[in-house]
């Protein structure tokens, strides 16, 4: 954790924040951190600063002199379309595309998700906002990636991908695609990965359709976790 995530609400008529949580715990056993030590913050999608440390004993932790005047870094133009992924694979994956700041991510349903991968207490939005806050913690960013949720592959492809893909980069990651991946470009894009075993060739001509082009990575076929922070370094300078 290199910045501390705090809330607007969390903060007292003081100025001051008291933390009992797993951010107090993480700055007495990680950290290590006394009275009059100085932390790295930030507001949950505001801006970064610093705060001292006034007190921290075994039941909370509480902040001071809480600055925050400067911007968090800036995200990646993405929107990244990713096929529901295994729910123990969620967490690294929700976690990585944050750190590499994601603008967006839509969970999509796919042929070869697992039905049972939606009603999973791992997938909830409580617990991918969750996960993206580990990776923002880690990046020292605040801004939390827009999350969406879309059980249904065809409506959602034929009635909402096409504006989505308007003047975007829009490509989609296909281990068996004779197209590899163009060169990096800040450009805005549009970006779908698959499931395990990649989408159908049905899904693929649907994502086609909606104005998207087929690329890929190689010859080896990656698990969702490799890919994705994979195809970001590749497609973004």
């Amino acid at each position: 954790m290199n910045l501390l995530l705090l809330h607007k609400h969390e903060l007292q008529k003081d100025g001051s924040v008291i933390l009992r949580d797993s951010r107090h715990h993480h700055i007495r056993t990680v950290l290590k951190s006394a009275a009059r030590d100085t932390l790295k913050v930030g507001i949950l999608n505001g801006d970064t600063g610093s705060a001292v440390v006034g007190h921290s004993n075994e039941r909370e932790t509480r902040l001071i002199d809480i600055h925050c005047t400067s911007s968090p870094p800036a995200k990646l133009p993405i929107t990244l379309i990713l096929a529901l992924p295994r729910p123990k694979a969620a967490r690294r994956i929700c976690r990585t595309a944050a750190e590499l700041g994601i603008e967006q991510l839509i969970l999509l349903n796919s042929y070869r998700v697992e039905k049972s991968y939606w009603q999973s207490p791992l997938l909830t939005q409580e617990k991918i906002t969750g996960y993206f806050r580990e990776g923002l913690e880690q990046a020292g960013d605040t801004v939390l990636p827009i999350v969406q949720f879309e059980k249904r592959f065809k409506p959602f492809v034929e009635d909402h991908l096409p504006a989505l893909c308007q003047n975007k980069r829009a490509l989609i990651a296909h281990p068996y695609s004779d197209s590899c991946s163009p060169p990096p470009a800040p450009e805005p894009t549009i970006l779908a990965v698959g499931p395990e075993g990649g989408f159908i060739p049905y899904e693929v001509e649907k994502l086609r359709g909606a104005g998207m082009q087929c690329m890929t990575l190689g010859q080896r076929i990656l698990r969702v976790e490799s890919a994705v922070p994979t195809l970001l370094a590749k497609l973004f300078p």
